[in-house]
C-alpha cells in the first residue's frame, strides 16, 4: 500500500529535489512490506526526514548520524508527535556499525549518504555492515547519487562544493557492493531536474524528466533506488 502523506510532509521527508527523490517511496513499497512494528535503522539522518517517514508508518526507528543532531530534527519529530517512536544515536559511522549487534533490524534505510564516505572500499564496508545488522529476510532500502553523465560531472565540479570528496555510485563498477544480499531490485531516476537552481525549477524540470526519461540511458541518470533483501 502506498503512503498517503500530504505534499508538505513529503517535502519535509525529502527536503531537496523532492519530485525526483520522493519517487523512491512507491518503489520501496512495491518491493517491501513496510508495516507497523518493524525495527528500522536510519543512517545519515541529520535532517531526520526518513526517520519521520518510518515513524509515521508505525515503525520503531533508531535514527543515527555521524555528527551531532541539530535542534531542528527534534522540533520536526515533535511537530508530528512521533518522538516517542524514535531513538537518537550520534557518532555512528555507517561503515562500522559496531554499536549494533548482529540481526537487530528489520530495515536499514538511507538517502544520499554513502557518497560522503569518499572511498569505494568504505562504501562496500557500509553495505556489509548493513547486511550484518539486518535480521534474516530483512531489507536495505536506499536512494543514492549516481555518477551520471559527463554533463552532470562537469556541473558538479563547477557548482557543488563537496564534489572534491564525494564519491558518486557507478552503475557498472559497484555491483559487488551488494554481493551478500539474496535479492536485489534497482531503479534509476532523474536527468535534468537536478540542474534547477531552486526547488520550484527542479519540480518543473522533473515533469520534463517524466516525458524524456525512457530515452535517457540509465548510466546518464543521477539517482539510484535500491531494495536489497538478506
Amino acid at each position: 500500500m502506498q503512503s498517503k502523506f500530504s505534499k508538505k510532509t513529503i517535502d519535509q521527508v525529502f527536503e531537496w529535489d523532492v519530485q525526483t527523490w520522493s519517487k523512491v517511496v512507491p518503489f520501496w513499497e512495491e518491493h517491501c512490506d513496510i508495516k507497523p512494528g518493524l525495527k528500522v535503522l536510519t543512517v545519515g539522518e541529520r535532517g531526520g526526514g526518513l526517520s519521520l517517514f518510518f515513524a509515521l508508518k508505525g515503525c520503531h526507528v533508531t535514527c543515527t548520524d555521524f555528527r551531532e543532531f541539530p535542534s531542528s530534527i527534534y522540533e520536526l519529530h515533535r511537530k508530528y508527535d512521533v518522538q516517542n517512536k524514535i531513538e537518537y544515536v550520534e557518532g555512528v559511522d555507517v561503515s562500522k556499525l559496531d554499536c549494533f549487534a548482529d540481526e537487530t533490524f528489520d530495515l536499514v534505510v538511507f538517502k544520499s549518504v554513502l557518497g560522503a564516505l569518499s572511498e569505494q572500499n568504505k562504501q562496500k564496508n557500509a553495505f556489509d555492515e548493513m547486511h550484518r545488522v539486518l535480521k534474516k529476510h530483512g531489507f536495505v532500502l536506499f536512494a543514492e547519487n549516481l555518477k551520471a553523465s559527463k554533463l552532470h560531472q562537469a556541473f558538479r565540479q563547477k557548482y557543488v562544493k563537496w564534489n572534491d570528496y564525494w564519491r558518486y555510485f557507478d552503475l557498472k563498477n559497484d555491483d559487488y557492493f551488494y554481493a551478500k544480499f539474496t535479492k536485489k531490485q534497482f531503479k534509476t531516476q532523474g536527468f535534468i531536474a537536478v540542474f534547477g537552481r531552486t526547488e520550484q525549477q527542479r519540480g518543473l524540470l522533473a515533469k520534463i524528466d517524466r516525458i524524456i526519461l525512457r530515452a535517457i540511458p540509465k548510466s546518464w541518470r543521477y539517482v539510484l533506488f535500491g531494495v536489497l533483501s538478506k
